[in-house]
């Protein structure tokens, strides 16, 4: 009796040991980072839907001074529609065409908004207005609030990258998680992608 109670308890502390050991050795960093990752991508669209939802706005604004400005209206106005009509969710964060499809039309609706806020120069009485002035206020703050989650974004994405290709995560990669692959990072794909959106007067 005694043997057989020191033989159930040698095997629970066999078991508490071994969990706590595979707990200890990076076998739950992939899905954590998998899972941060998705929530960092989560906190990128959230900010460009944030920007998307200021230009209705913004755009009635301009429009009531500068409505014979047409064509600079109407270009903003369909690089929204187009950059919201791209979608890209946790199931597709891995495919790197709808991701560059994604990443041209929030290009494009950044280059849009720049000659939208470079047309609001040549109105003083536009430029003096307290909603528009709040308005750009909340876009310049839009603006930095991406930049922050595309870094946090692509810290996370390295962070996972770096953990199925190095040791020991490579091996619980390919003996646990081998449907989850590398993922590709975010990378600026317009014209001037080196320069932030001008929204200053």
């Amino acid at each position: 009796m005694r043997a057989q109670l020191f033989r159930h308890t040698g095997q629970a502390i066999a078991v508490i040991l071994f969990s706590w050991m595979l707990a200890g050795c990076g076998i739950n960093n992939i899905p954590t980072y998998d899972e941060q990752v998705k929530s960092a991508w989560s906190q990128v669209e959230n900010q460009y839907q944030r920007r998307a939802d200021l230009i209705p706005n913004l755009v009635e604004t301009v429009k009531g001074y500068a409505a014979h400005e047409q064509e600079t209206l109407t270009a903003v106005i369909e690089a929204r529609a187009k950059a919201t009509s791209i979608q890209v969710d946790a199931s597709t964060l891995d495919d790197p065409q709808q991701m560059q499809r994604f990443q041209e039309a929030q290009g494009q609706l950044s280059g849009a908004l720049s000659r939208l806020m470079l047309v609001a120069e040549r109105y003083p009485d536009l430029k003096a207005n307290q909603n528009f002035l709040a308005l750009q206020s909340q876009l310049e703050g839009t603006e930095n609030r991406i930049a922050v989650a595309r870094r946090d974004f692509i810290a996370a994405v390295e962070r996972y990258n770096t953990e199925i290709r190095t040791f020991p995560g490579r091996i619980w990669h390919t003996l646990m998680y081998s449907d989850l692959q590398i993922r590709s990072n975010f990378e600026a794909t317009s014209e001037n992608a080196d320069q932030a959106p001008q929204v200053k007067f």
